[in-house]
C-alpha cells in the first residue's frame, strides 16, 4: 500500500488541483511514490470542519492511521476571518475560538 498525503481544508484546498495549484504541484512532485488525497469544501470554517471530520477520516476505515501517512495538511482560517458585520458573517469564527477547532482536528487525526 502506497503512503498518503491528506489535504483537508476550505476552498483554497478545494482549488489546489487547478493547473499550477499547490496541490497539483505536490501530487506531481510525489507522483508514483505517494498518493495525494484532496478533501476541500468551499466556504467551510473550522467550526464546520469538526462536524465533517469523522466523514473525511472515518474511524472504521482506520482514519489516517489505516495507511502509511507522510503528511496531513489541514488548511482553514480564511473563512474564519470573515468580518462579522458583512454578508459573510455566518462564516466568521471569533479569534478566541479559532484555535480550539484546529487543536481538536489535530487530536482527532493523531489518534
Amino acid at each position: 500500500m502506497r503512503a498518503k498525503i491528506y489535504l483537508f481544508g476550505d476552498s483554497i484546498t478545494q482549488c489546489s488541483f487547478v493547473n499550477g495549484g499547490w496541490g497539483a504541484s505536490l501530487a506531481n512532485h510525489f507522483s508514483r511514490r505517494v498518493d495525494v488525497l484532496l478533501t476541500g469544501y468551499s466556504g467551510i470554517n473550522t467550526r464546520w470542519a469538526l462536524k465533517v471530520l469523522d466523514k473525511v477520516f472515518p474511524p472504521e476505515n482506520g482514519g489516517v492511521a489505516g495507511s502509511p501517512t507522510v503528511a496531513v495538511i489541514v488548511f482553514f482560517g480564511a473563512n474564519d476571518a470573515s468580518l462579522p458585520d458583512r454578508c459573510s458573517a455566518f462564516q466568521h469564527v471569533p479569534l478566541d475560538e479559532t484555535c480550539f477547532p484546529k487543536r481538536s482536528c489535530g487530536c482527532y487525526i493523531k489518534v
